[in-house]
């Protein structure tokens, strides 16, 4: 099976999200669907098919984050350093269009999100910026067309 990579703050966050989901949400499901039968007829019953539906998305959650956990490798960007980007650094880059300055730190697929500043180690950005240094430009293909960055900083953190 192919490893995971991620940060020690995105594992803990799934396993949050796991433990979350086992010991709360699914009791209380449980509990809606067994209040929702006592209402009598189920075929016209919405509060059961929602609560089933409910159900039914709560396990798959927990069967995906139970396999995505069990193939974590978890990575400490503290333990990286040097001066290249590569998984887990931070970068602070300048849009060498508009000069607006952005700050990504390169994580994993699964804990990814880019309102928070966690870029995507798959991404087109992330994989233009993977082995360059301070001070190098790089050029991304976008859905608008070739965007522009110039790296300011990398750290690790």
């Amino acid at each position: 099976m192919e490893k995971i990579p991620m940060t020690a703050v995105g594992y803990v966050r799934l396993e949050e999200e796991l433990k979350q989901l086992k010991s709360i949400d699914r009791p209380g499901v449980i509990k809606a669907i067994a209040e929702a039968r006592e209402h009598g007829d189920l075929s016209e019953n919405a509060e059961y098919h929602a609560a089933r539906e409910r159900q039914s998305f709560i396990e798959g959650r927990i069967l995906e984050l139970e396999a995505t956990i069990s193939r974590a490798e978890i990575i400490d960007p503290a333990k990286l350093g040097g001066s290249t980007v590569k998984f887990g650094a931070t970068v602070r880059l300048v849009d060498e269009d508009t000069e607006e300055e952005k700050t990504y730190q390169i994580v994993g697929e699964v804990e990814a999100d880019i309102a928070l500043g966690k870029l995507n180690v798959n991404s087109p950005l992330a994989r233009a910026l993977i082995g360059k240094e301070s001070g190098d430009s790089v050029e991304v293909m976008t859905p608008n067309g070739g965007r522009g960055y110039e790296i300011l900083e990398v750290s690790y953190q």
